[in-house]
């Protein structure tokens, strides 16, 4: 038994190995970094201790990115998961070409990001304009992408709309591991679809619901490839994320050691978001 689990170590070592190499040495390597001046192409560089965390606080860029990334991760969370356990109950059910609806709202999960991005970046600068003006309806005929109150719902628009397919087929997945018996039972009992989705569907897949509430909060969090192709931060600073700033900052910018710093933060508020959602989301899971 020994050996064959010492084969089974081996075989996890070249990943290990690969995890380390691109993921972990360069991780220590940004905090190493974010404790210096560095500028991310000199030479040389001084230690200066955590300079670089107090500047942060008092940065308006970086306050300004955090206050649009959590509004935006707020709404498209939200968005998400109601949409989505909607679209799920709806392709659940008994319905003539289930299976060719359920592989159509999955389509928008297997295309590029940055790909659907720019498709609608051309539809909110070009055809969307171009219908507005012809149907006379005034909100539609400018593009919106270029209005500084209005660029980041564009941006939400289309985190939602390839979002949901993901968080669909999760919801799928819990509502069908439900046994049918027991919504034969309720319907003898006379219960009416909203007590039947509140006291049997929900509670049984309020697991499926905490993990795509934590799953979409920390890809919100993220957000970068949807800001890069539509607005890539603007117009000004309307629609920087965290991370598209970190970006901006740190490989064009020369803050590359300022933005390391910002990112070993940005590490940190996420882990917080994601472990203080699983622990209020699952103590709800044991209360129902």
């Amino acid at each position: 038994m020994s050996k064959r689990l010492t084969a089974f170590y081996w075989m996890t070592v070249p990943a290990v190995v690969l995890f380390f190499v691109f993921m972990t040495l360069p991780a220590l390597q940004g905090i190493y970094y974010s404790f210096t001046n560095w500028n991310g192409f000199g030479k040389h560089y001084d230690f200066i201790g955590f300079h670089n965390y107090a500047n942060l606080f008092t940065d308006s860029n970086v306050g300004n990115a955090y206050l649009f990334t959590f509004k935006f991760a707020i709404v498209v969370t939200i968005l998400i998961n109601v949409l989505s356990l909607l679209i799920a109950l709806g392709l659940n059910a008994r319905i003539k070409a289930r299976n060719f609806f359920r592989g159509i709202y999955f389509l928008p999960n297997i295309l590029s990001v940055l790909i659907v991005g720019y498709i609608f970046n051309y539809l909110f600068s070009n055809v969307f304009t171009i219908w507005g003006q012809n149907l006379g309806i005034h909100a539609f005929s400018t593009n919106i992408l270029g209005n500084e109150n209005l660029a980041w719902i564009g941006v939400v628009i289309v985190a939602v709309w390839q979002g949901i397919a993901f968080n669909t087929i999760l919801y799928l997945a819990g509502l069908q591991t439900i046994p049918a018996s027991l919504y034969e039972a309720s319907n003898l009992d006379g219960a009416s679809r909203w007590q039947e989705f509140w006291r049997i569907t929900f509670p049984l897949i309020s697991p499926f619901f905490t993990i795509n509430m934590v799953l979409a909060m920390k890809n919100s969090l993220m957000v970068f490839d949807q800001i890069v192709a539509l607005t890539n931060g603007g117009p000004g600073r309307a629609t920087q994320s965290i991370s598209h700033l970190i970006y901006i900052g740190g490989f064009q910018g020369g803050e590359f050691a300022y933005q390391s710093a910002n990112s070993v933060i940005y590490f940190i508020v996420i882990a917080i978001i994601s472990i203080l959602q699983l622990k209020f989301l699952q103590g709800r899971e044991s209360d129902m």
